[in-house]
């Protein structure tokens, strides 16, 4: 929906003195708002000379029957068909299965605040966001428009919002430290991306509350996401001059895939020496020699859980949310000793 004269939605919720949920219902027929409110927030937007584009409020509020699906850490790659980074894709093709079972299209759309905005990218009936970063300007630009959306994994530095829905990422750092630990490691290095967003963020805390309960020394490292493979076997160095740890759990498959190498090319054993685990199983991870253990994520009961919180929000009803699934751990040769 369009503004116009830089009025947006959440001028006329704050004049108004209610919710940009409130003010989304009232100006799309949607809700169970009183006659009254109703009245009042519409009297409130013209008198702010708010106005919504015309085919785009025509189309909500019927519904399209189509919600779009953004994957911010791609957006923050640069790079939507990576290789062999397949988690995307399994994501996508859950998300789309489940929609299509539930009588919904599914529209994937790049990063909503570069131009050019895809055609009625701001009438879909509501949105999945993957992996919003800190104060993220796309869930900032769905919430100046007023357009329903979820996330897939909690919105950093908001505690107050419940609409999200993901893989449990604490339970999950500790299942593979647990292993770890089981397989021997005393010494556990953790290499993190560097997007500012939950997974990153959640598995840190994690481990820097391992580290302490069992009176470990953290070694913890940053590495771009996008660094890759190549990244992961610069870093090896690093590592190895450190002080070799008993394991490394890198987050991404790419990372560890590169961690791997490196080390192999430094003549350190895996897993004799040193055992590779990664939070997000990959083709790197299963094609890597030896193949490395890996977190299997769960994009069917996630896709599922996203949808169920996004069409009660889009209905106007109360969502059952947050909702939390479950990883699978895969161990493999990187980690068997």
């Amino acid at each position: 929906m369009a503004r116009t004269r830089g009025v947006t939605i959440k001028d006329v919720a704050r004049r108004a003195g209610v919710s940009i949920t409130a003010v989304s219902h009232a100006l799309n027929d949607k809700g169970t708002l009183s006659a009254a409110t109703r009245a009042h927030i519409r009297t409130v937007a013209d008198e702010m000379g708010y106005e919504a584009d015309a085919l785009a409020r025509g189309l909500r509020r019927s519904t399209m029957g189509a919600v779009g699906l953004v994957l911010r850490s791609l957006d923050a790659l640069g790079d939507y068909a990576p290789a062999g980074v397949d988690v995307f894709e399994r994501f996508v093709g859950a998300c789309a299965s489940q929609a299509l079972a539930r009588g919904l299209s599914l529209m994937l759309v790049p990063d909503l605040t570069r131009a050019p905005v895809p055609p009625l990218a701001f009438s879909l009936d509501g949105y999945i966001v993957t992996n919003p970063h800190v104060d993220d300007p796309v869930v900032a630009r769905l919430e100046e428009r007023g357009i329903p959306y979820v996330t897939y994994g909690r919105p950093p530095g908001r505690p107050d919002f419940t609409h999200w829905a993901s893989e449990d990422d604490r339970a999950s750092a500790r299942l593979v430290l647990s292993h770890l630990e089981g397989a021997g490691a005393r010494s556990v290095a953790l290499v993190r991306g560097t997007d500012p967003n939950s997974w990153n963020l959640e598995h840190q805390e994690t481990y820097l509350g391992w580290c302490t309960e069992h009176r470990r020394a953290p070694r913890l490292y940053e590495l771009p996401e996008r660094a890759g493979v190549e990244g992961g076997a610069a870093l090896a160095g690093r590592l190895v001059d450190d002080g070799l740890p008993d394991a490394v759990f890198c987050l991404t498959g790419r990372h560890a895939a590169g961690v791997q190498r490196g080390l192999l090319a430094r003549g350190v054993r895996v897993p004799e020496e040193t055992m590779v685990v990664t939070g997000s199983d990959s083709e790197h991870a299963r094609n890597s020699r030896p193949a490395v253990s890996a977190l299997e994520l769960n994009p069917v009961d996630s896709s599922a859980a996203l949808l169920d919180i996004l069409q009660s929000l889009i209905a106007g009803r109360p969502a059952d949310a947050p909702r939390l699934t479950q990883a699978r751990f895969r161990p493999r040769a990187s980690t068997r000793r």
